[in-house]
């Protein structure tokens, strides 16, 4: 396979536990300028009756060719301790099905511990302004990194609640 240019993309963004979406979407990305998304969707056919025509045969091949492919890329594009959990496996979509059982449910963990301390986070009175500024931003930036889907007045309500009454009747 030619170096694709998006190649750049899957390399400067290893999967590392904590990115499982952004690298699906990379991975798809990447996948659909190769034409090869079909095999993380559908089932690697296992076997060709005797009777199959050329056609079959050849789509056979190429399913098996694409897959072994697809599945190198996933695998290089993971950390090496990550790597080492799934290089056994043969087809590229029973590496996804894992991967989603497992990261999915890690970055949903993520998401409520940064949304409990987001909506948890209160400055204390006569503390730095600026210190609780720049700590409330990073729970958003990760906040929107992570997908949490709050609307951009919530977060100013938030941010507002957080002030000490002090801090929100100055000039």
């Amino acid at each position: 396979m030619p170096k694709n240019p998006l190649t750049t993309i899957l390399e400067a963004n290893k999967f590392n536990r904590t990115n499982y979406n952004d690298r699906l979407r990379h991975l798809r990305i990447f996948l659909d300028f190769e034409n090869q998304t079909y095999v993380l969707d559908r089932s690697l056919p296992k076997a060709l009756p005797e009777w199959s025509t050329f056609e079959e045969r050849f789509m056979f091949e190429k399913w098996h060719e694409d897959n072994r492919q697809v599945r190198n890329i996933v695998l290089a594009s993971m950390t090496n301790d990550i790597q080492k959990q799934y290089d056994r496996h043969d087809d590229v979509q029973s590496i996804m099905l894992r991967m989603s059982q497992v990261y999915v449910v890690l970055v949903r963990h993520i998401r409520y511990a940064v949304s409990k301390a987001f909506f948890g986070a209160n400055m204390i009175e006569w503390s730095s302004v600026q210190e609780h500024g720049v700590k409330i931003l990073s729970l958003v930036e990760k906040l929107k990194d992570l997908k949490a889907d709050l609307e951009k007045k919530s977060y100013i309500d938030e941010i507002l609640q957080s002030l000490p009454p002090s801090k929100l009747f100055e000039k």
